[in-house]
């Protein structure tokens, strides 16, 4: 009798998973069209469309290094029908910086995939009077409280990378945190922030262009897009590395066979050639993985991040 009620429970759920989806997802970016998260995002979408036979929309929603879009995804209908392009700092930076979060990362997400791994790189507007990172260090020193830097936001990855560097190198630089990447880099790029820390797809078409000095890649290897930038690992500080990565999640409550379904959407798109290759062409390696893999790789960048969180006692404002 007990294995004929499982039974009865199993039925709808496996038949809604066969007949999902039905109509068009969509994904919620905690980040601002244009900037790195929505430019991979919006790389998924398509591919996942693909393998889903319906269109991936996605919807830009941004604020408090998205956490406002991680919020919004996690407290709609547990459908299948909202899934959540995260960033690093909802999952990891926020628990420790927030008094309280507006979800429980244990019980009310469902981690679908690591999506992309990508590099940092740090930055200046050429009006700074330096050429190298020795030099920003030195310029820094002497101008105590006179350099600032942008970030995509409070909290987020691209904030605590130059509060990372601010404490080894002992230097006083000023915190300017925006509504996501994009319109930090537009004033990266305008003067109104001498540095920034980013992902190396949103710098790399200004750097290209001169309109930026790139001046090491927070990380222990090269980026392939920069391959005469040094990392902060050769320059000496090893402990200043903040590579980046986006992840897929969803509601917990939405039932486990939408759940493999979106997985197998997802990890079908991240093995394409069209969405390894366009990641490829920003800088972005492709990270498909089980929801066990993300669970452990969450785990040991938690470890990581807290400790820093906790080293410079940041506190989001809420």
């Amino acid at each position: 009798m007990r294995l004929l009620r499982l039974l009865l429970l199993l039925v709808p759920a496996l038949a809604w998973a066969q007949g999902y989806p039905t109509k068009p997802v969509r994904m919620i970016i905690g980040f601002p069209a244009g900037g790195p998260a929505d430019i991979f995002g919006r790389s998924l979408a398509q591919g996942m469309a693909t393998d889903l036979g319906q269109s991936v929309i996605v919807e830009n929603i941004s604020g408090v290094g998205g956490v406002l879009g991680v919020e919004r995804g996690l407290k709609s209908t547990p459908d299948g029908y909202t899934l959540v392009f995260n960033s690093a700092s909802p999952l990891v930076i926020a628990p420790f910086s927030f008094a309280k979060l507006p979800y429980d990362i244990k019980k009310d997400i469902a981690l679908i995939t690591v999506v992309v791994k990508v590099p940092e790189v740090l930055a200046v507007n050429p009006a700074l009077p330096v050429n190298s990172f020795q030099e920003l260090l030195a310029y820094a020193k002497a101008n105590p409280g006179k350099v600032n830097f942008g970030s995509a936001g409070s909290g987020s990855i691209t904030h605590l990378a130059g509060e990372l560097l601010k404490a080894e190198a002992k230097i006083d630089i000023v915190h300017v945190p925006y509504k996501g990447a994009a319109p930090a880099v537009t004033d990266l790029v305008g003067g109104q922030v001498k540095m920034g820390i980013f992902d190396v797809p949103v710098l790399l078409s200004h750097i290209r262009a001169g309109k930026l000095k790139a001046l090491a890649i927070t990380s222990d290897k090269r980026a392939a897009t920069l391959p005469d930038v040094p990392t902060t690992v050769e320059l000496k500080y090893p402990h200043v590395t903040s590579d980046n990565w986006y992840g897929l999640i969803m509601p917990a409550a939405a039932p486990a066979p939408v759940q493999k379904r979106v997985h197998a959407a997802a990890s079908a798109a991240l093995r394409s050639a069209a969405v390894t290759e366009q990641f490829a062409k920003v800088g972005g390696v492709a990270a498909p993985g089980s929801p066990q893999d993300y669970a452990s790789f969450l785990e040991s960048e938690q470890a990581k991040w807290g400790k820093v969180v906790t080293a410079i006692g940041f506190k989001e404002n809420q």
